[in-house]
């Protein structure tokens, strides 16, 4: 493969070097069963128990409130899923956002088949949760609150602390995809109130296939995967060693350099934005400018679909993306513009580029290059905008 530009790091990111070294004993030497009585599996057995020290640390949470699980939509599945399930007695009602993941959304569909209730709260134009809405939801059958911790199309970053400080105010547990955010910004779950978070390796240069759940002690919620009793009994089935080690190894690099890879990331995410809105007419950024993750750029350009937007990029040799990769197939325009309050003409012409550390101001360059060019060959396609020009022009 040629040279490439990469800048669709909230789909995935590429494992860092050192995350592969640190895998690689567990594949070949040390590949015992942590299960097992012998030397090996007792060493397997350690590696997990340092990890889920490292992670909790992070966190501000204990290390038996770390349970691995394979990745982000797992983790949000469970939190769900078993927490109806363990509480359905108490209640049937759920409240989330209409800008959740996926993971989240279709969990919430599942569970009304089955005979719960789910509040989806409005967002406003920049992506953030309506605290008084929420609280106005909330009812003497409700379970739970789940919220994303920040928003993985257009980065808007939830007040999760207000939203955690309303949940324990009325004795509802609180849940947060931090997907996008775990490795990216500071967590701390006492602080804020946490009572589940989700998080997934490799969006923070860790491995595929590897993620945990924070389930504060006390919380009841019921195993999802059954069998064995790795994980407390909360989660059978043989722990993914290799990808914990990976993942332990990207928490600790991530939170070493969180600082100063926080300030690149922003320089590069500021530059860019400000270049797309002097330099390309009839675009809108999406989301919050302030409280927005440091890698997110996410903007609406009119009169052109993304779709083609992000082929010609591919072209050119600039990986992005209009939304979340979970969704990359479906014709349909991002329901997280359309909640912000996007029309579907616009919400079809979007593009998000997220940015790592890795990246440079001179690949920014040639990223706004190449988007003005090719946002000005679209256009110069379309009959729409040949209508509005002549419009403007009378």
């Amino acid at each position: 493969m040629g040279k490439f530009i990469y800048l669709d790091n909230a789909a995935t990111t590429k494992t860092a070097p050192e995350v592969v070294s640190a895998m690689l004993p567990y594949f070949t030497d040390n590949y015992g069963n942590p299960s097992s009585i012998y030397s090996i599996g007792g060493t397997a057995k350690g590696v997990v128990t340092k990890a889920r020290e490292r992670i909790a640390g992070t966190l501000g949470a204990k290390s038996n409130e770390i349970y691995f699980t394979a990745g982000g939509s797992e983790s949000d599945n469970w939190a769900l899923v078993a927490t109806a399930e363990a509480y359905g007695a108490k209640g049937k009602h759920i409240i989330t956002s209409k800008i959740e993941h996926h993971a989240v959304l279709h969990t919430c569909g599942y569970l009304e088949k089955r005979g719960y209730e789910v509040t989806y709260i409005d967002v406003d134009e920049n992506g953030i949760i309506k605290l008084d809405e929420l609280e106005k939801a909330i009812r003497k059958d409700t379970i739970l609150i789940s919220v994303m911790f920040a928003n993985n199309e257009i980065g808007t970053i939830q007040p999760i602390k207000e939203i955690g400080a309303i949940a324990k105010k009325h004795g509802v547990l609180f849940h947060t995809d931090a997907v996008q955010a775990y490795g990216h910004v500071p967590i701390n779950v006492d602080e804020m109130n946490i009572d589940m978070l989700s998080a997934s390796g490799h969006k923070f240069h860790g491995p595929k296939g590897i993620g945990f759940l924070y389930i504060r002690t006390g919380v009841k919620i019921r195993s999802f995967i059954h069998g064995g009793q790795q994980e407390r009994g909360r989660r059978a089935g043989t722990e993914n060693v290799t990808g914990i080690v990976g993942m332990e190894k990207a928490v600790e690099l991530a939170f070493a350099h969180m600082e100063e890879n926080t300030k690149k990331q922003r320089e590069l995410r500021d530059y860019l934005i400000r270049r797309i809105k002097e330099e390309v007419p009839y675009c809108r950024l999406n989301g919050d400018f302030e409280r927005r993750l440091p890698n997110n750029v996410n903007y609406s350009f009119q009169f052109i679909e993304g779709e083609s937007l992000l082929i010609m990029l591919d072209m050119k040799g600039i990986c992005a993306s209009s939304g979340s990769a979970c969704t990359s197939g479906s014709l349909d325009p991002s329901h997280v513009l359309l909640s912000i309050g996007l029309p579907h003409e616009i919400a079809h012409g979007s593009l998000r580029l997220t940015v790592s550390e890795e990246n440079t101001i001179e690949e920014m360059d040639t990223v706004v290059a190449a988007v003005k060019e090719i946002v000005d060959k679209l256009r110069n396609m379309s009959p729409l905008y040949e209508d509005f020009i002549k419009r403007q022009d009378k």
